[in-house]
């Protein structure tokens, strides 16, 4: 039986999700833009006043920790290490993407497809995407290596045969110009984005595998060193 927290304001969202034992999860989730916030902590507060449960009662408390927004990002890790510390819990820290494909292998239109390998791109502004690839597996998915950052067109898609994230709306054909054979028109779902639903799937499975880690080891993961570069920097990044 496991009781966990699950924050995430990586993206234009707020979401906060909290799972006790193994009742459905209870779930806020909201576009919100820059004002998340203003909404996390009541909402955190909320969902252990519905669940009756003190927040020094949890097991953990799982955080998206990017990549994603700048500030997004920030906010979330600083949440997620001020509970973290005030009810001496330890965190599960959540890669965006990651818990983009746990919520993605789950969907009616992925399970009916049974991709083998799976890519999710998500869009990294400035004329960049994040993108990894995935291998799916009988019990879900691994990623295949390191989160990526580069122009769409730089995306490796090679074996893909399905593609998810919102790079694939922000960049068209740029992005989808050089699928393999493969890849048909219908392998894309371009509306799943990170939820702190996909971020409690992710950390539950870490939970039970002993991954959980002190609070002052957490840290938000950027891959982009800077978040503005000047016009020649992205002419001669892209070139």
């Amino acid at each position: 039986m496991t009781r966990l927290l699950a924050i995430d304001t990586s993206s234009a969202w707020c979401s906060v999700a909290l799972s006790v034992d193994d009742n459905q999860p209870i779930v806020l989730h909201q576009k919100v833009s820059a004002g998340a916030s203003q909404l996390v902590l009541p909402w955190v507060e909320s969902l252990l006043h519905t669940a009756q449960l003190e927040l020094a009662s949890l097991d953990a408390i799982a955080i998206g920790v990017g990549p994603g927004a700048f500030t997004g990002v920030r906010l979330g890790v600083a949440v997620a290490q001020g509970l973290a510390v005030s009810a001496n819990l330890p965190v599960i820290p959540v890669i965006s993407l990651d818990a983009i494909a746990a919520e993605l292998v789950q969907t009616p239109h992925f399970l009916a497809l049974k991709p083998n390998r799976f890519i999710v791109t998500c869009d990294a502004r400035m004329d960049e995407v994040y993108w990894a690839q995935y291998q799916s597996t009988p019990s879900g998915f691994i990623r295949c290596g390191d989160i990526h950052l580069s122009s769409p067109e730089k995306v490796d898609l090679d074996d893909v045969e399905f593609m998810a994230g919102s790079a694939i709306d922000a960049y068209g054909d740029r992005l989808l110009g050089h699928v393999n054979k493969s890849f048909t028109v219908g392998s894309i779902d371009s509306q799943i984005g990170v939820s702190a639903l996909g971020i409690l799937s992710c950390a539950t499975l870490a939970w039970a595998q002993g991954f959980a880690q002190d609070v002052h080891l957490l840290e938000p993961v950027y891959i982009r060193n800077k978040v503005a570069y000047t016009a020649s920097e992205r002419k001669q990044t892209h070139s």
